[in-house]
Order: structure tokens, then sequence, then C-alpha cells
């Protein structure tokens, strides 16, 4: 077992106490690079300056400048720890004048600057924190700021439409904020009560900054992305999120040369906290993407350090760099060479990974020391793969309810088959053994949540007595304290005789294949009541192109070679878990925002 020590990292006891200690510590270095037009940034020197609103003649010249910024982006421009900061006061002092009690605020936008304010000017003495996912249909929107009893909603301009047909419906919003600035309508502009809060300050009003915070109170709401079921409220609070902070950082080496790339949605607590609030804590720079299309080109502007991302993301990520390689067969020589020549100078300890596949490198902006994988699980043989490369993988694993991380992937120890070790102060540990020893996946520790906001039943079916938080995940503990994920407890197969199977296992094996796109397993009953392993598949497009001339992915071709790629993936299989039947989609399967294919069956 590896006995490489913990790194050292400083305390924090609330998110208040973490920003304020940032901001001293980190004061004129980039918080944020953004490239948002309504975002002044400050002068150096200057120290009234603050994001503020365009005049009419710059908003005119802005909207000429986006015409040419489609063939050339515009540059990335800092905010600083000490700008961001007083924002986060100002805001928070306007919010905190709507009444004397604590507000509701939920906040439904895509990843931006006003974001990142609304969300720390809320927990930091304002109140209650709503993240909500901005994908979601109004009927889904109207519900989850009902069952929040959100008081107050803060949205981007692109959401107007949506919530003005849902507006008699949420009666409990009193008050609306848009981080854009309307042409029309009776909604507040952000920037308009950013700057009304900044001069509330100067003229004395301290109630935000000097507001009480309670760190293991109610601060934080989040909704489950609920792929099977309706989702549940997740009741967070401040020590909740500083726990995990400072342990994940006690396991992974994050410093305050680091940039982070935010690819992934703010609303979802795996980005929300170690994708802003960690980096926020360490140091570091957050580089706001402009789109997924942008991401390599973002890559590259900011000099990204360290990336979360989504398996699927990686997947692409892999298998773009692998077709590039390969792409005839003088590359393809070439990259196997590369390939054997840097497997045999590591084992000399000898590494020339980054020199050797340096046009890789640079794709991704020349400075990229490590990828995160989180949400779901991940092929080892793209860690691998990526790694091969010279470029870092590890992964984590964690639920909302545990604020999220329960286990990690250290950098400098790792298994590339497991979830990753138990947090420092998390206590892992397996119940309901089967004959393999793959059981339920319970943790505690102070990372676990308070419980389901207005749902004691559920809180009570999740928390036993003796505080475990019980995950829904199989697995087992390996002998070196690895973390081992073999499937969901709801989506296990059992055979007739008692036999478990597990979709996951078999799904990683047909994504080996190149010609399957997406794919779903899962059991069906026969006449005579015996269980049979299933699978629909939706093909690579691209692949199918190539090799059938079609556009067609369900034509009869496609799949005679689809039933071969089953049948070598039966033969590594005991005979019942066999893949016995299968259907071909000509679309995608419908997914989570987290990337998560929504399993029906």
């Amino acid at each position: 077992m590896n006995k490489a020590p913990l790194y050292n990292v400083r305390t924090v006891h609330d998110l208040r106490d973490m920003i304020k200690q940032s901001a001293r510590l980190y004061s004129d270095k980039p918080a944020f690079l953004i490239k948002d037009e309504k975002v002044i940034v400050r002068q150096e020197g200057s120290e009234d300056a603050a994001p503020g609103i365009r005049t009419e003649k710059q908003a005119a010249g802005a909207a000429a400048d986006r015409k040419k910024a489609a063939e050339k982006s515009q540059p990335y421009l800092p905010v600083s720890y000490k700008q961001y900061d007083q924002d986060v006061d100002a805001f928070g002092t306007r919010l905190k004048r709507l009444a004397p009690a604590d507000i509701r605020v939920a906040i439904l936008a895509e990843t931006r600057y006003e974001w990142y304010v609304s969300y720390m000017a809320t927990v930091n003495g304002a109140g209650l924190v709503i993240p909500l996912d901005k994908e979601l249909p109004q009927a889904e929107i109207a519900s989850l700021l009902n069952r929040s009893k959100a008081t107050v909603l803060i949205y981007s301009g692109g959401k107007k439409k949506d919530l003005d047909a849902i507006r008699p419906e949420i009666p409990n919003v009193r008050h609306f904020i848009c981080m854009d600035q309307l042409e029309e309508g009776k909604d507040s502009f952000f920037w308009t009560w950013l700057e009304e809060g900044r001069a509330a300050l100067a003229a004395g009003d301290r109630s935000f900054i000097e507001a009480p915070i309670d760190s293991e109170c109610m601060s934080i709401l989040l909704f489950t992305s609920g792929t099977t079921a309706k989702s549940k409220a997740v009741m967070l609070s401040h020590r909740n999120i500083c726990i995990n902070l400072i342990a994940m950082c006690q396991m992974v080496y994050i410093g305050e040369g680091d940039v982070f790339l935010s690819v992934l949605p703010l609303h979802h607590t795996y980005e929300c906290t170690c994708g802003f609030l960690c980096p926020l804590y360490r140091g570091c720079t957050i580089a706001l993407c402009e789109g997924l299309r942008y991401i390599t080109k973002n890559m590259q502007e900011s000099k990204v350090t360290i990336m979360l991302v989504v398996p699927l993301m990686m997947e692409l990520f892999y298998k773009r760099i692998i077709k590039s390689a390969t792409s005839d067969p003088k590359l393809a020589r070439k990259f196997r060479l590369g390939l054997r020549i840097s497997g045999l100078l590591r084992r000399i300890g000898v590494d020339k990974r980054r020199s050797l596949f340096a046009r890789v490198h640079d794709n991704f902006g020349g400075h990229l020391r490590l990828l995160i994988a989180g949400g779901a699980s991940i092929d080892p043989a793209i860690l691998k793969g990526m790694q091969d490369l010279g470029i870092p993988c590890i992964q984590g694993y964690g639920l909302t309810e545990c604020a999220p991380i329960l286990a990690l992937n250290r950098d400098v120890y790792f298994n590339n088959r497991a979830a990753g070790l138990a947090m420092p102060g998390v206590e892992m540990k397996i119940i309901d053994r089967d004959e393999n020893g793959i059981g339920e996946i319970v943790g505690r520790g102070a990372n676990v949540m308070i419980g389901y906001y207005e749902n004691e039943e559920a809180t009570q079916e999740a928390l036993d007595a003796d505080g475990f938080f019980h995950t829904g995940d199989l697995g087992y503990i390996d002998p070196n304290g690895f973390v081992i994920i073999t499937g969901r407890k709801k989506n296990v197969i059992v055979t007739k005789n008692g036999k478990n199977i597990f979709p996951e296992e078999i799904e990683s094996l047909l994504y080996h294949s190149d010609l399957i796109q997406e794919c779903l397993v899962f059991g069906t009953v026969d006449a005579d009541g015996e269980t049979l392993v299933g699978a629909e598949i939706y093909p690579n497009a691209e692949r199918v192109q190539e090799l059938f001339g079609t556009s067609v992915l369900t034509s009869d071709p496609v799949r005679q070679r689809i039933g071969e790629e089953i049948r070598k993936v039966n033969h590594s299989l005991v005979p019942y878990k066999y893949i016995r039947q299968f259907t071909l989609r000509d679309t995608e399967f419908e997914k989570t925002t987290s990337k998560k294919i929504k399993r029906k069956y």
C-alpha cells in the first residue's frame, strides 16, 4: 500500500472564511478568466473600479465585435480574487436588504461570472442557494422552484421565455433578477443590484458581511439528476462542502499555478465543488469555456493545467487522438513506435512522453497536467491510453449526497480499475455481500448530507442508524483499500437461479468496439420465465459511413457486423451473462445533463 503523505492544506471553517482567506492570500491574482462583454476588468491600481454595465455605445460596438468573434474569439480577461470578493460582498449586501430573514435564491443559468457571484453571495450571508439545471423543461423548473420554496430567481436572458410561461405557477418567487439587460419587462438587472449593494456597503451597511453563518445548517439545496426516479432535494451545509474541499486537496496536489477550464454544468455538485469552490480554495484560476465546440481552442488560450470531465468526454478525446494518429499507415507506424520507445524508456526511469507526443500535448494547450474523470465509471483502458501519451488521468467517486466526493484516486497512487481510495475522514465498507464478496457500498463522514428536504422516509432509507450513507452502488474494496464499483443496485439483473448480472460490466465490453457509440444492457423474461440479457445499441455513425458507405444505422450489414461484435463479447463472458438479443437505434439515447443515459428498463 502506498505510504505517500497527504498534502498540507489550510483549514477553512465555512465558505465565507474560505473566500476571505483566498482574497487575502491571492489578492490581485486572476480568480477567473472570462469573455463577457458586460464585465469591465479592474485596472491595476484602481480601488474603486468594478465590473459594470456597458454604455449604449459600448454595447453597439460589442455587437459588431461579435461578428468578428465568429472567426477570431475575444481574448480571456482576468477578474482578480480581490475583485470577486468585493463583488460577492456587494451583491450579497443587496440581497440581504430584501428581508430581515434568510431568503431562498435559485440560480437558473449557464456557467458565467454572475453565477459564481450569485452562489457565493447567497451562501455567505444572504440565505439558501438552489442551483437549478438550465436544461430542464418548463414544468420541471416550476416544480423545483415550488418544492424548494424559492423566493428569488436569478436567471440568464436565454431563460426568459421559459420563465414567462410559468410565472403564474410559481407564486413564491417574488424577485426575478436577470443577468442580462432586458429591453422590456419589470425584472431587475443583476449589475444594477450589484452597484446598489456596493453603494450600500460604502454607506455603512454591514448586514451581509457580518451576518452569522451556521456551518452545520442547510445552506445549499441540490436536486439529484434522477436517471430513473423523481429527483430528491439534497440538503448540504458549509461544513459538508469545506470538509470535502480539504480532504480532496490532501489527496491530489492542486496549487496556485493551476488553471482549471470549466466545461461541465455548474448546477451539478461535481463541477460546483471540484471545479469552482476547490480552485478558489487553492488559489487557482478558473477559465470559462465558451462551449463544447470550443474546448480545444479554450484549452490552448487559457493554458489549462487541470480539467474535470465526464467519461464520455475523455473517451472522445482519446478516440480522436487515436484516429488522428493512425489516419494513414505511415503515421500509424510512427505512433506505435513512439509508444514502444516510450514504454521501454519508462522502464529505466526515463520519461519522454511529452516530447514523443508533443503534437497531442500542444493540441491540449501544452500545459495540461491532470484530467479528472467523474460522474460515471470509465473504461480503464481509456485512462491507461491517455497516461501512455503523457497525460495524467485519475478518476473519483461521489454522489450529490456526499458533497460530492467519497473516494478518489491519488495523483501519486492510483488504480485505473478503481473509483479511488476513501477520502480522509471518510469510512467506507461493503454490506450485504454475495458469494463473490460484492455488496452495497456505504460511506460515513462529515461530508455526508444533512438529509433529503421534506422527505424523512427517503432520508431514513439512505442514512442508517450508524450514520452510513447507502450509495445504491455495488462493489468491493480490494486489499489496498481501493473501492471497485461493479454496478448500480437498482440495475442488477437477477437470473431465475439467483445469479447477479451487472449491466455496466457488459456495457463496458461493448464499448471496446469502435462500431458502438452508445448502448444499454437490460434483462428480459422469455415465455418460460427465464431471464435473458438484451442490449439496445446506437451505432457509431462515422464508423458506419466508413465501413458501409451509408448513413443508415439500422441496415442489415450494420446489424450483421454488430452481431459479430456481440459474439466476441459473449466469448469473454460466462454463459448466463451472454447477450441473447439486441436491437439497433438510429438516434442517441436520452441523457441527463451530466451525460448519463436515462435507463427506462
